[in-house]
């Protein structure tokens, strides 16, 4: 039987609204979305955002108590990403400011007011110890002492440079070697050895990259001095 005037035109209005509903369902549209509540009658409560967690100084997982400085070192990752020293929420050292090197990158920091002194890079590879020793030798009474590594760290290092970071709280420069990653953090008059420092041992049967350990991440909460009576 052939459809003639109104039903014609009420069957192709019935097609096209079948095939747009249809549609929007399967491709996910607004439309496809409601008329599958209408169909379900029932209403999906919007899912809750997941909170955000709270962010503190340099991205520590929880705040420092007061009269602390917050801290995060990360060593270099192999020769190619530099290492990164942040203070307070302020970037001390990093590739971005352009101060890292290969060898060891040292901050250092007043311990009683939280400033920052200086910051310098020691090439451990191909440059001078000596120049590393003139810059610990005359270290006052209090100060704070950061260093990360970035490639190699100890070829240069002779034993008056080991002792004076012995002398600072390290335990771990005694044996530290080519292409170990290290993070440290001791101070000049330190009575105890430094409880922030890790090292990674360069080896071959547990390298992440080739020829290099993974890049170490430490982070923490130092207490600052009181003012040196006098």
């Amino acid at each position: 039987m052939r459809l003639t005037g109104p039903l014609r035109v009420v069957a192709v209005l019935l097609l096209v609204g079948l095939t747009w509903l249809l549609a929007n369902t399967l491709f996910g549209g607004e439309g496809g979305s409601s008329v599958r509540h209408f169909f379900s009658g029932a209403s999906e409560e919007p899912t809750p955002a997941e909170p955000r967690p709270r962010r503190y100084k340099c991205g520590l997982s929880a705040p420092c108590p007061p009269k602390h400085l917050a801290f995060r070192l990360v060593s270099g990752a192999a020769n190619v990403i530099g290492p990164k020293i942040c203070l307070e929420d302020k970037m001390l050292v990093s590739s971005v400011k352009n101060n890292v090197g290969r060898g060891l990158n040292i901050a250092l920091v007043n311990g009683v007011t939280g400033e920052l002194l200086d910051t310098k890079t020691f090439d451990m590879w191909a440059g001078d110890v000596s120049e590393l020793l003139k810059f610990l030798r005359p270290l006052h009474e209090g100060t704070l002492v950061f260093v990360a590594s970035f490639d190699d760290p100890a070829t240069k290092l002779n034993d008056e440079s080991r002792r004076l970071f012995e002398e600072l709280g390290s335990t771990a420069v005694k044996e530290l070697a080519f292409r170990d990653s290290w993070v440290f953090v001791g101070a000049k008059g330190i009575e105890n050895k430094s409880p922030f420092e890790q090292r990674m041992k360069n080896s071959k049967s547990s390298n992440k990259y080739e020829g290099w350990p993974e890049s170490l991440e430490m982070d923490g909460c130092i207490p600052l001095r009181p003012p040196l009576e006098g």
